[in-house]
């Protein structure tokens, strides 16, 4: 008897042990394991958003869903799991297991929640004036992120000599089945101005409809087309509510460090000292 009454208490003791161990840290109480670190770090991965601190990203990625969550209880702001579900499903996420599948519904769950709070508490607080929209849009104008839409014919990976050969095409379909004759695997897209990256809209600003740019960082760049969207005559409606927006989540930023000031936060294990 004294022999099951001493294995059970190692088991305990073991089980104990083990369970702490797993357990990287607590948000008001609420576990955090390694394991749901693990599993954010594959979603993070999957989204492209890899950081050279993976895990401790991760681990703060977690603390602030938890944060959101729970504020936006106080506006009745959670979303219903069938529409999260479907903005998860939406992702078309890969081999996800059930746990890494839980945490990215918990993510999407708390991202749709947090937007409702500052749509609902920190947008109508902000007021944007004229002077705010000339400034922006003269901005706007400076970096050629007007809403024109251009298709675009882009070579990566091209050698110079290859380069050199690319003539002016006739159309962007030309354009496409020349790179395409010469080896090369041309991705042809469309996109507003002000979508593009900083790069590619220096690129292709001032560059002549139908000629290829010069290769830089091993890639060419070609316009086919230009045109004026619904929206350019709208610049100064959109320039405010992304002024708008980009305030508002300044503001919410601040306001989630707030929050995390004032929750309650352990953490476990030294790796992921914050």
């Amino acid at each position: 008897m004294k022999k099951l009454k001493l294995f059970v208490l190692l088991f305990c003791i073991f089980a104990t042990n083990a369970y702490s161990a797993s357990v990287v840290a607590t948000i008001s109480g609420h576990p955090i394991t390694d394991t749901d670190v693990t599993a954010r770090v594959k979603l993070m991965t999957l989204q492209g958003k890899s950081s050279t601190d993976n895990r401790r990203v991760a681990l703060q990625h977690i603390i602030d869903d938890y944060i959101k969550l729970e504020y936006a209880k106080n506006f009745d702001a959670v979303p219903q799991d069938k529409i999260v579900k479907a903005e998860v499903d939406k992702m078309k996420l890969p081999d996800l297991s059930t746990t890494e599948r839980e945490m990215a519904i918990n993510a999407m769950r708390a991202e749709i929640a947090w937007q409702i709070v500052v749509a609902r508490t920190v947008l109508p607080t902000i007021t944007v004036s004229d002077d705010d929209v000339k400034s922006e849009r003269d901005a706007l104008a400076r970096d050629h992120g007007l809403p024109i839409e251009m298709t675009i014919v882009r070579l990566v990976d091209i050698p110079q000599d290859v380069a050199k050969k690319l003539t002016k095409p006739k159309s962007c379909d030309d354009a496409v089945d020349m790179a395409e004759k010469l080896g090369g695997a041309p991705q042809k897209f469309t996109a507003l101005q002000y979508e593009l990256s900083a790069d590619i809209r220096a690129r292709v600003a001032n560059l002549g409809k139908l000629t290829w740019s010069g290769v830089q960082d091993g890639s060419v760049l070609l316009v086919c087309n230009t045109k004026k969207t619904a929206e350019y005559g709208k610049t100064d409606e959109i320039i405010k509510q992304n002024t708008m927006y980009k305030q508002a989540l300044f503001m919410a930023d601040q306001q989630l460090k707030q929050l995390r000031r004032k929750a309650v936060i352990v953490i476990n294990d030294d790796r992921y000292k914050l």
